[in-house]
């Protein structure tokens, strides 16, 4: 392997303890490096790229995270130069070396490809990930400032809240209705047309930048301190087009409630799509070499990531999906709804973890073989700690591990901020899974 600094010009990355591909972050268990995906998309010989490069250069341990990218855990610190060049020799980094960290764009991991979509939105997310990356004024945007993209997909995660997001409004010519510092359903701050739209974020990110300076990183901090309506005012003075006022009847709802598992219509005729999770959103480098080869024999030989933790093969023929779902269970994913850990989330906890106050994949193993017990099946989130790295959401239950490795149970109610309504505290994991026993509905997964 070349000596990188020999081949490849590339500046410091700036302090942040949010991972990167050029910044690899230090944990427990090794340093962590951030790979961001276009559009959540890996293609199969990127993602052999990336299995013989966590062999390689790390434990072998990969993650998917919540925003459709996928985590190496475990580099070893005197394989980070190494590791940094095989994922930059795959195409795998930013167009620019200071621009890794700008590249935060949710969209649905069946843009394109839904039915229920009213927009496809990857044209539009290229030349808004193209803005990002192409415009240096914009790349002191924290590592951690995020956009999402809505075209109206069933299949999309409508419950993360993003810096800015735009959704699409029926009816043509397209629109999107935007809004800041939430997510798509909540009451939108305008309306343009999708042609607009870059133009737009480039001017919001603009202002932001401006007014935010050294104090504010995200923009809920700085609407803390600036009413939405005077940003607005600020904007349209710099728009050449008006901003257009929301409908008052407009509202996103979610058609799916839970994250993708099984065989899904797909818009293309004869095709269709089928989704899997990965066990606690963890998968290994073998398993990802498997996954690029499926991907090739069955589909478009692409990985689509999803912000449950799992995955999406699209393209694949409706003749060979009942094959391709099966093929995902062999390879240890989940396929099936009713396993209770397709329903739990939980963060890396205190094994790999310097902040973690228990081991919450032990314990959500633990509660995934009570639950299976019995026929409850509660969407719950472990977390190891206040910080909730695993889920951007709030899950119907939270288990919130405290100093002293008990936990706390909260119930997500419209009238509690946070995670919800105490239920109970200081339980043991056995007891949690005795409590959802006791207290949620048969089949019920949101209860």
């Amino acid at each position: 392997m070349r000596d990188l600094a020999a081949t490849l010009d590339l500046p410091a990355p700036r302090p942040s303890a949010c991972p990167g591909l050029l910044r690899i972050v230090q944990a427990l268990d090794g340093g962590i490096c951030r790979v961001k995906l276009a559009g959540g998309v890996l293609g199969s010989a990127q993602a052999r790229a990336i299995a013989e490069a966590a062999s390689a250069c790390a434990s072998g341990v990969l993650e998917l995270t919540n925003r459709s990218n996928l985590q190496i855990r475990g580099v070893r610190a005197d394989r980070q130069a190494e590791l940094i060049e095989r994922l930059l020799g795959a195409d795998l980094g930013p167009r620019h070396s200071d621009a890794d960290d700008v590249r935060n764009l949710l969209l649905s991991p069946a843009a394109g490809l839904d039915p229920q979509a009213l927009l496809d939105t990857r044209p539009l997310a290229a030349a808004l990930l193209e803005l990002l990356q192409h415009t240096p004024a914009l790349h002191g945007l924290s590592a951690k400032f995020a956009l999402q993209l809505d075209g109206g997909e069933a299949l999309a995660m409508l419950e993360h809240p993003h810096d800015i997001w735009l959704s699409v409004l029926p009816g043509t010519p397209a629109r999107l209705a935007f809004g800041l510092a939430g997510c798509p359903g909540d009451k939108p701050l305008g309306v343009v047309d999708a042609k607009q739209a870059v133009q737009l974020i480039e001017q919001l990110l603009r202002r932001f930048l401006d007014l935010a300076g050294n104090e504010h990183s995200r923009m809920r901090q700085l609407l803390a301190v600036m009413p939405a309506s005077q940003l607005l005012q600020q904007l349209q003075a710099r728009l050449p087009f008006p901003v257009q006022a929301a409908p008052s009847d407009w509202q996103r709802t979610p058609l799916s409630q839970r994250a993708p598992i099984g065989i899904y219509p797909q818009r293309q005729a004869g095709l269709c799509m089928v989704a899997a999770a990965a066990r606690l959103g963890r998968i290994d480098a073998a398993q990802l070499r498997a996954l690029a080869d499926l991907a090739e024999h069955q589909g478009d030989a692409s990985l689509h990531l999803t912000p449950w933790q799992g995955l999406l093969l699209p393209n694949i023929p409706l003749q060979t999906a009942a094959d391709t779902l099966q093929a995902l269970g062999d390879l240890d994913l989940l396929t099936d709804a009713n396993q209770p850990l397709s329903q739990l989330i939980a963060c890396t906890g205190s094994t790999a973890c310097g902040k973690g106050l228990a081991d919450s994949k032990a314990d959500a193993l633990r509660l995934a073989e009570r639950l299976g017990a019995g026929k409850v099946r509660p969407q719950v989130h472990i977390s190891a700690c206040p910080r909730s790295c695993a889920a951007a959401h709030i899950a119907p239950f939270t288990l919130l591990a405290d100093a002293s490795g008990h936990y706390q149970l909260y119930r997500r109610t419209p009238e509690a901020a946070g995670f919800g309504q105490l239920q109970a505290a200081r339980m043991t994991i056995d007891e949690a899974g005795d409590w959802f026993a006791a207290h949620c509905p048969t089949g019920n997964r949101n209860a």
